[in-house]
């Protein structure tokens, strides 16, 4: 379905096109949020694929190691607060293989992680005639298979068997794999990745990358998502505030962890990536702490993060122990009296880009080519806008909403066109607070 913008009534297919403003000075249900997605690169698993993730996901069978492991820093960081990671492995990589003892195995996935396997052919203690054939993944028993011949061995998660030659199986007590490499990643893959990311649903998409080249291609990728497409997500990358667009965060700086690690502005694109994608329409992440984190791997002076922050960074604190958001903000700094400062808070621009994605996909799920284009169709339309606004300001998302006045639905240049015009004020957090003490 198409969606953007629009300025004249000349769109061609059929579709909603939103133009949401801010003020100066049931059906209607508000979408899920907490999809993130990175595209990196591993030492096993699919490549070229999308692969949904959730934190209880087996991420050892999936990924070939535990969630813990320090290979799989940034699929942790992201799912620390969203959930549900598309991940997207960039690299096809060398499979791991090995020949002897009645066998051929090769790695299920390319990478270096293959090189971790290994094959025991054992007698069968019960039938003398048979053999155990053990799968181990860096020493542990990952599969076991008791067969006659190398023919009935099937395929596991972790390997291919094949026959080899025509002495059958020998007993051996550790037949390990080895040839497995991680290979080159070129722009090209991650192109790949957001041509498969389009059709996908999601809030934000992170690059873990200091290529400036990268940082254009995905600032493009999400400016033409939510001009062109009408889809309102955000892209999340490290040191790129020249991007000055409200659909582009940039990290300036990273973490330092409890147990020591140190997360860099680059790594940390992981975490804020997941927790912008998880914040709700009323939630802003303004000093909101990094997850078990204990401080900012730089600590920027006072001069330097006001610098930082009129520059659109996002810029980690410390504070208390912790290490803080100081302001939630992205690289919009071009303000207008068209496109004043509130799009540069993202608190505000989720509840604008919730309202252009919500009723866009109301008017797709239940009006376009259903409901008449007339007086009844377009007021059903307008009293299910208007439910869905007046459950954005009970959640106090948006303020000072009068459905009489700030929603207008009318009938467009075309027979089969309709005008919705709403007129919202987000509510922000409060960041800045005077006082006055006067002492008596």
């Amino acid at each position: 379905m198409a969606g953007g913008t629009w300025t004249t009534q000349n769109k061609v297919r059929p579709g909603v096109y939103v133009n949401v403003a801010t003020n100066q000075s049931s059906i209607g249900k508000m979408g899920e949020r907490g999809v993130t997605a990175l595209a990196l690169t591993l030492s096993w698993g699919q490549a070229g694929a999308i692969l949904k993730l959730t934190p209880q996901d087996d991420m050892e069978k999936l990924l070939g190691y535990g969630l813990t492991h320090s290979s799989l820093r940034p699929v942790r960081e992201a799912l620390k607060r969203a959930g549900t990671l598309l991940l997207y492995r960039l690299n096809e990589g060398v499979k791991a293989q090995a020949t002897a003892n009645g066998l051929h195995v090769t790695a299920r996935y390319g990478g270096e992680r293959g090189n971790d396997v290994s094959v025991v052919i054992e007698k069968n203690v019960e039938n003398n005639t048979l053999y155990d054939v053990k799968t181990l993944l860096a020493g542990a028993e990952y599969d076991k298979q008791t067969v006659s011949k190398a023919e009935e061995l099937a395929a596991n998660d972790v390997l291919d068997f094949e026959k080899d030659g025509t002495e059958g199986l020998k007993v051996t007590a550790g037949m390990p794999l080895a040839g497995g490499a991680n290979g080159v990643v070129t722009p090209q893959q991650h192109s790949d990745f957001l041509t498969a990311l389009e059709v996908q649903n999601f809030q934000t998409v992170g690059l873990l990358s200091d290529e400036n080249t990268l940082k254009a291609l995905y600032s493009a990728f999400v400016k033409r998502l939510r001009e062109t497409e009408g889809k309102k997500v955000q892209a999340v990358v490290a040191d790129y505030a020249t991007a000055g667009y409200e659909g582009v965060i940039s990290v300036k700086n990273g973490v330092v962890l409890s147990d020591g690690t140190v997360i860099n502005k680059t790594a940390a694109v992981a975490w804020v990536a997941g927790a912008t994608a998880a914040a709700a329409v009323n939630e802003s992440l303004t000093y909101q702490g990094y997850d078990d984190a204990v401080d900012a791997d730089v600590r920027l002076s006072h001069s330097s993060t006001s610098a930082a922050l009129l520059g659109g960074e996002l810029v980690f604190t410390y504070s208390g122990g912790r290490a803080v958001v100081e302001q939630d903000i992205n690289t919009f700094t071009s303000y207008s009296p068209e496109k004043g400062k509130a799009f540069s808070k993202n608190r505000v621009l989720r509840v604008l880009d919730g309202i252009a994605n919500d009723l866009k996909t109301m008017f797709e799920r239940y009006y376009i080519g259903k409901v008449a284009n007339n007086e009844d169709g377009r007021a059903l339309f307008w009293s299910q806008c208007a439910t869905y606004m007046n459950e954005l300001q009970n959640l106090g998302a948006i303020d000072n909403f009068d459905a009489q006045s700030d929603i207008v639905v009318a009938a467009g240049a075309d027979s089969d066109s309709i005008v919705l015009e709403v007129a919202v004020k987000p509510v922000d957090s409060v960041e800045k607070v005077y006082m006055k003490v006067k002492v008596v």
